[in-house]
């Protein structure tokens, strides 16, 4: 079999310093392979400093390595010059304007390649060949080209800055050791780079450290400004339903004492209208005797006028009639004060809770997981936040009672049990145009938006299917496609439930769940960690699915009813 042929360039075996190509090659520690007499020059230059420098990493090593010949590169040399190497010459080309030009060149100038810290002069490729064929630069030290040559110059005895002085904090050459600063702490400028370097790199991990654990301390306070204002928003919610709920038993305590002092009214009525009748038949009574007596009185037969005195009866009963002026005034005056101790004692219930809920909100801690209620501040409380729920009973801590909002229900929607259960019909429902309101799809969503860890649980029942998530406040509500279908974009996250299949969606990407499933659903949310599950609850907890993800707005439960089937928020 043929064997293919390797072309190599000839730079690949050239020493470094002396940029020729290798001969009786030695390896250092390093790795770096070189011509045994230049590593040894080189190196013989430092000698009395103690230190040792690779020239192309510039790796220091003390004591000097010990040089051994290379023999499988000094073998692979030998054979490839036998056989002939391939070099490779780049052409010269002009230098341009940011380039360092030749300072040999004559006219136009070439572009510079190296610069010869010896020489203090920069050459390009057809200039600098001297140094590489001549013995006389053998010792000169060729770099890439530079502009700032003098820079590495003493300008008192023109010799190359090889040194640092460590007391004065100045580069040096080697004269200077002998002049005036003779006696301070000196090592070689390579050194001093590296330990600067390495100084420079815990530096750099420090200030990544930092940076990091900024950046995480930024996201959390991001997090917790973020919890703080769902909370907040769900907290002013809470309160508002609170306070509809006391207003409505109030208007409905009014209602069953205006029902109270009617009734109290009609009976009085009736009681007096009882007595007017008896006190009518007592004057009835009265005026028939009062008749009798009077034609008595004109009777001339005085047998007749005895008999008749003798059979006389007067009422002898009579009916006691109270102060007709009194009745109101007592009826009026009992009822009054009756509502203004209840006032007084609102008025004092009121002031002393109000009092109570200021100073617990200004003595609660603005932490991340806030909750929308006390109850659930108390949760939060009673189980490590770094914890997960196990239990039934453990993620009722994190129960939310959620209300359905009218204001984004479909029109196709229709409401029972007191707007906990809701179903798809054949009719549209008369509700009020509003931008929050779903147009196409079978949706509606919860009225607060979640925040900390929150669990609330749903019933289905029917053959169109159901499903059960939560989503931005910003997700699309018009049009049919899938901008506002929950679960089927980027904005939203659903388990989408039926008799035959169960799944979940999020971004037009589904997962098919072959777990059992009930009718009974529980839905975990976790704002801050990042994680939303589905639990099938019956009298255990089975998952269904569970998310990581990072929710970066507020989110709201939602719900779609297929034809057929009816949801219904469970009330624990």
């Amino acid at each position: 079999m043929a064997q293919a042929g390797v072309v190599l360039d000839k730079d690949q075996f050239n020493c470094s310093i002396c940029l020729d190509v290798l001969k009786d090659p030695v390896t250092i520690p390093c790795g770096h392979s070189y011509c045994s007499v230049c590593i040894q020059n080189y190196w013989d230059q430092d000698d009395y400093l103690g230190i040792f420098v690779c020239p192309q990493c510039r790796q220091n090593f003390n004591p000097r390595p010990v040089l051994a010949r290379n023999t499988m590169l000094a073998d692979v040399v030998e054979k490839f010059k036998k056989t002939g190497l391939q070099e490779v010459t780049t052409p010269a080309r002009f230098a341009e304007a940011d380039d360092v030009e030749c300072d040999v060149c004559t006219g136009r100038k070439n572009k510079a390649v190296k610069s010869c810290l010896v020489c203090l002069a920069s050459y390009c490729d057809v200039h600098v060949q001297p140094h590489y064929e001549s013995a006389a630069f053998k010792k000169h030290k060729l770099v890439s080209a530079s502009k700032k040559l003098q820079e590495t110059i003493c300008p008192r005895h023109d010799k190359l800055l090889e040194v640092y002085c460590r007391t004065d904090k100045l580069c040096i050459c080697y004269l200077c050791l002998t002049d005036e600063h003779k006696g301070h702490d000196t090592v070689l400028a390579e050194a001093e780079v590296q330990q600067k370097q390495r100084q420079l790199d815990d530096m750099k991990q420090s200030s990544q450290m930092r940076i990091q654990l900024r950046e995480k301390e930024t996201q959390e306070l991001r997090q917790a400004i973020f919890s703080l204002t769902h909370s907040t928003e769900a907290a002013v919610e809470e309160s508002e339903r609170i306070f509809s709920k006391l207003i409505r038993s109030i208007e409905k305590q009014s209602c069953e004492v205006r029902e109270l002092i009617r009734v109290q009214e009609r009976a009085a009525v009736s009681q007096a209208e009882e007595l007017l009748e008896k006190m009518q038949r007592e004057i009835a009574e009265l005026r028939r005797t009062d008749a009798e007596l009077e034609k008595l009185c004109h009777t001339e037969d005085h047998i007749h006028f005895l008999q008749k005195c003798k059979s006389l009866h007067f009422p002898t009963k009579i009916v006691e009639m109270p102060s007709v002026d009194t009745l109101p005034y007592l009826m009026y005056k009992t009822v009054r004060g009756a509502l203004a101790d209840l006032k007084d004692s609102m008025d004092e219930t009121l002031k002393r809770e109000f009092n109570r809920i200021s100073e617990k909100v200004i003595s609660l801690k603005e932490t991340s997981d806030q909750s929308t209620s006390e109850k659930t501040k108390a949760k939060d409380a009673e189980i490590p936040y770094n914890s997960e729920p196990k239990t039934r009973a453990d993620f009722l801590h994190y129960y939310n009672d959620i209300t359905l909002d009218l204001n984004t229900a479909n029109p196709y929607l229709c409401f029972t049990d007191g707007r906990r259960g809701v179903t798809t019909g054949l009719e549209p429902q008369p509700y009020p145009d509003h931008p929050d309101r779903f147009t196409s799809w079978a949706q509606v969503l919860c009225k607060a938006g979640m925040a900390g860890r929150c669990y609330w649980e749903v019933e289905w029942a029917g053959n169109g299917g159901v499903s059960i998530g939560i989503c931005y406040k910003g997700m699309s509500r018009s049009g049919g496609g899938s901008d506002s279908k929950l679960g089927h974009n980027s904005k939203s996250w659903s388990l989408d439930c039926s008799h035959s299949v169960c799944s979940f969606q999020h971004n037009k990407e589904s997962v098919t769940i072959a777990a059992p499933l009930c009718s009974r659903i529980g839905v975990y949310l976790d704002l801050r960690g990042g994680t939303l599950s589905f639990y099938s609850v019956s009298d255990t907890m089975a998952l269904l699915h569970k998310v990581k993800t990072t929710f970066t707005q507020p989110v709201y439960p939602g719900f779609w009813v297929g034809l057929g089937s009816t949801l219904k928020l469970c009330s624990l």
